[in-house]
């Protein structure tokens, strides 16, 4: 009986099946595709039937683009309910420290700490039918009711408020009064906004589709020095 040769996937297809990310070379460029999406996971593991992005596969993975000569920018995809907050702030941070192009495009939702990895790119898109949820800091588990949690967390909520000011055109003051907002949400506190909303009050930069957002990209590359 003749020898069966196994099947080896290409490294694309492992690299989408494993990280979700892929690497496209055109005319105009090479630009890295990331994508971030169900939950967020950061020290701990959630379980098996959650979907979603490890932080650990992020970090290793945006430091190469930094690196890589042949790389020229970096595509941010992102569809996330939101999720560890450290995490979710350490991913945002090496985006927001990279020197390469990098776009970001909101599809479905960005919501909870998937706003400050939306705005870390040095340009922002959502399309028209995605949302974004913004509200205040939570923590699950067991929490002592004594003033230095409570401060602990206005310090974890301030860390976010600052990052998104500073990486976007909306105010702390608009920032933290949807946070506070208290007639939107059944079981929580915060505003659900769609993404012409977004870029209305300055927290993305524009509406857009994928086409928009690779345009975008290969426009700033087209400017780096390197060119």
């Amino acid at each position: 009986m003749a020898e069966e040769n196994p099947t080896i996937q290409a490294p694309e297809e492992n690299n989408i099946a494993e990280t979700g990310s892929i690497t496209a070379k055109t005319s105009r460029g090479t630009v890295h595709c990331i994508t971030i999406v169900g939950q967020i996971e950061g020290h701990m593991e959630l379980p098996a039937q959650n979907k979603t992005t490890k932080y650990e596969h992020l970090i290793p993975q945006i430091t190469a683009v930094e690196q890589a000569e042949e790389i020229d920018g970096m595509l941010i995809l992102l569809n996330t309910v939101g999720g560890d907050v450290e995490a979710g702030l350490a991913i945002a941070e090496l985006i927001a420290g990279m020197t390469k192009p990098t776009v970001s495009l909101v599809l479905g939702g960005g919501h909870s700490i998937g706003v400050p990895l939306a705005v870390a790119a040095k340009k922002s898109f959502i399309a028209a039918s995605a949302a974004m949820t913004i509200h205040p800091v939570r923590m699950n588990g067991t929490i002592i009711a004594v003033p230095q949690a409570f401060e602990y967390l206005s310090k974890i909520q301030e860390r976010i408020v600052d990052f998104i000011t500073g990486h976007s055109h909306i105010s702390a003051q608009c920032l933290q009064q949807l946070m506070r907002e208290t007639g939107q949400l059944t079981a929580d506190v915060g505003t659900v906004i769609s993404g012409k909303q977004a870029v209305d009050i300055g927290l993305i930069d524009a509406v857009g589709t994928l086409s928009d957002a690779l345009n975008a990209l290969y426009n700033m590359i087209g400017k780096t020095p390197e060119s």
